[in-house]
Order: C-alpha cells, then sequence, then structure tokens
C-alpha cells in the first residue's frame, strides 16, 4: 500500500521520498518529530509492502515529483538495474540498518547515487550486550542459571569453575569496528586490561584508545574473554576457526554478537561441548536457531535471539539518523554514514 504525508509549514522541495518501510517498523524506528522532520523535507510515499518488487518500482515511478530518495529496511528488494530504471533521478538510498549488500547492487554506484546507512546507531546497544556477556561469563551466571532451572539441588547447582571480577581481567577484542570500539571503551571503564586484534587499527589509535595492539594469536592466548567485533567479509570467514579457539586458555569465554559467520560453529561446539570454553552468543549459522540445535541443551552457552541491537533508544537512533541523512542530501551537505562500493563486499 502506499500514500503520501503532507509537508509541514514549508514549500516543497524538488523530488520525492519513497519510505519503503513497513508499518511495524516504522512505529519503532521513527518518533513522531522523526517523522515529521522526514515529512518537512519533501512530500513521501510510503510503502508497506516494503519487500514487494513491484510495490516499490510503482512508488518510485508513481505520479507527482520524482522520486530523490529512497529510504530501505530490512526485506527491501535488490535494486538492480531493472528497479533503478523505475527512478532516473534518484540520488540517495537510505537504509535504515547496518549491511547494505543485500539490497544495494553496483548498478547503484555506477549510476552515481549516494548510498547511506545507519550502522553506527546499533554500535552502543550492541556493546552494551557485549558487555553483558562478557559479567555473566566471568560470573558464570549462565551456569547457575541453568543448573537451577534444570532442577539440580542446591549443592550442584552452587558448584562452578573459578569466578573472576572485570577489574584486571585480560580482555581480547577482535576487531576495532564501531562496536568493538564502543564495547571496549566500556569494559576498559570497569577496568578491564583490552588487546585488539585488527590489522587496520594504528598504533596511535590504539595508544588514543588506551588499548594494546596484537597478532590474533597473542590476543586469543592472553585473554580470559575474547569479543568478536570483526565485519563479515570473505577474508575473515571462520576467523576463529578450530586451531585458533584451541589456543584460548582453559575456562575462557568467547562473546560473539557480530556475525556467526566469524566464527566456525562446529569447532566452537566441539569446544563447549567438552567444557573446556563457556560462549555467550546472539548470532548464529541457522536462524532462527532449530529447535533441537545442541548449543540450547549446554549449560555453558548463553543465548540470544540475534536481538542485541534491538533497544527502544537502538531503534529510534536508526530512524534519527536516516532522517539526518536524507535531510543532509537535500540541503546539499556531506553525508555522515556514506558507504562507497567496499561495502558490497560485506557478507550478510
Amino acid at each position: 500500500m502506499t500514500g503520501s504525508a503532507d509537508r509541514p509549514g514549508r514549500c516543497p522541495a524538488p523530488g520525492r521520498v519513497v519510505v519503503a518501510v513497513p508499518e511495524r517498523l516504522r512505529a519503532v524506528f521513527f518518533t513522531r518529530a522523526a517523522w515529521n522532520r522526514l515529512a518537512a523535507l519533501a512530500p513521501l510515499t510510503v510503502v508497506d509492502a516494503h519487500d514487494d518488487r513491484e510495490a516499490v518500482a510503482a512508488a518510485l515511478s508513481g505520479p507527482g515529483d520524482t522520486a530523490r530518495v529512497l529510504v530501505t529496511a530490512w526485506g527491501a528488494p535488490r535494486l538492480d538495474a531493472g528497479l533503478l530504471a523505475a527512478a532516473p533521478d534518484l540520488g540517495l538510498v537510505a537504509h535504515t540498518g547496518g549491511a547494505v549488500s543485500p539490497y544495494v547492487t553496483p548498478e547503484v554506484y555506477d549510476r552515481r547515487v549516494r548510498v547511506t546507512q545507519a550502522g553506527a546507531a546499533m554500535a552502543a546497544p550492541v556493546a552494551e550486550v557485549a558487555l553483558t556477556f562478557t559479567l555473566s561469563l566471568l560470573h558464570r551466571v549462565h551456569r547457575f542459571d541453568h543448573a537451577l532451572r534444570s532442577g539440580a539441588d542446591w549443592a550442584t547447582a552452587s558448584a562452578a569453575p573459578p569466578r573472576h571480577e572485570i577489574r584486571g581481567c585480560p580482555v581480547g577484542v577482535v576487531g576495532a569496528s564501531r562496536t568493538g570500539r564502543a564495547y571496549l571503551t566500556l569494559v576498559r571503564a570497569l577496568g578491564a586490561r583490552v588487546s585488539v586484534y585488527d590489522p587496520f587499527l594504528t598504533a596511535p589509535e590504539a595508544e588514543r584508545l588506551g588499548v594494546g595492539v596484537a597478532p590474533l594469536d597473542e590476543v586469543l592466548r592472553g585473554s580470559r574473554i575474547v569479543a568478536v567485533h570483526a565485519p563479515a567479509l570473505p577474508e575473515t570467514r571462520h576467523l576463529l576457526g578450530a586451531r585458533e579457539l584451541a589456543l584460548m586458555p582453559d575456562g575462557a569465554g568467547l562473546v560473539n554478537t557480530a556475525r556467526s559467520w566469524l566464527v566456525d560453529e562446529s569447532a566452537l561446539l566441539a569446544e563447549v561441548r567438552s567444557g573446556r570454553l563457556d560462549a555467550a552468543l546472539d548470532v548464529y549459522d541457522s536462524e532462527p536457531l532449530p529447535t533441537d540445535h545442541p548449543l540450547r541443551a549446554l549449560p555453558n552457552v548463553l543465548l540470544t535471539p540475534h536481538q542485541a541491537a534491538a533497544t527502544v533508544q537502538g531503534r529510534y537512533a536508526l530512524g534519527d539518523s536516516t532522517v539526518a541523512e536524507v535531510e543532509r542530501f537535500l540541503g546539499g551537505l556531506p553525508l555522515l554514514h556514506a558507504v562507497g562500493r567496499e561495502a558490497l563486499a560485506r557478507v550478510e
């Protein structure tokens, strides 16, 4: 279904903004104030059936002013040459999520259409969940919870491997991404000693962040908690495999709120099944995670259903970021979160 919103208080700017975001997501992404800001920029055409290619094409080529901006959400159709033909004057694709590779094709860049995304808004909530996971693994909260819920007697439920405080704890961060930096700031504030593996992190930048830089093997060997925050690129596929996981000390914990792509799930399953490592995971090779998946039954694994970024504040931040980028584009200002053709290499 498509519809348009009137622009309050100002004369229409050239072109329309097509919002291909379903009602359920508009409600959690856009506050009333953010939506009014967007509607004040240009006439809006709203596409509720945002995953319907024909509905999006009809909105882009619909009557009235030409479509200048397309706002997309998870599940949008890929913007290939055929769909782009419906919007010859399109200048910006503003994605309300992070990775754009499932929705943007090389033809978008060939057409000189700008692309922006709101992934930076996810860094804070995901980092908080990674911190929550870290503290849970250090204090074995997941083990105690599983034991009590499974009916173990008090003495049995009280048994657990040694617990540790975060103060002075060696924490390894794999990937100094936006989320990785938000996470290391949190754990450093609580007194952790942080080392980072990221081939693109410079020594001056590491010094500014207050962390040490080390090769991956060294980070894995020396950390009680390893938190994965690297991007999902072809070269990071199973960055942590059987060999790498075997380097982690007995009793260590792995935190993954990034992508399962980064960790060999079979190798991790072998390690946690043995009881040598604990893990806290928000992402999986198969999503939804099958109800009979062996990870579900293990007392030393903490699981959440890919919800790390889904706070009320985090989702509103996605909308605010998107509106701000559309505002900057239509105002002729540089985008803050533009992504280039290299973003297509991200694997999602």
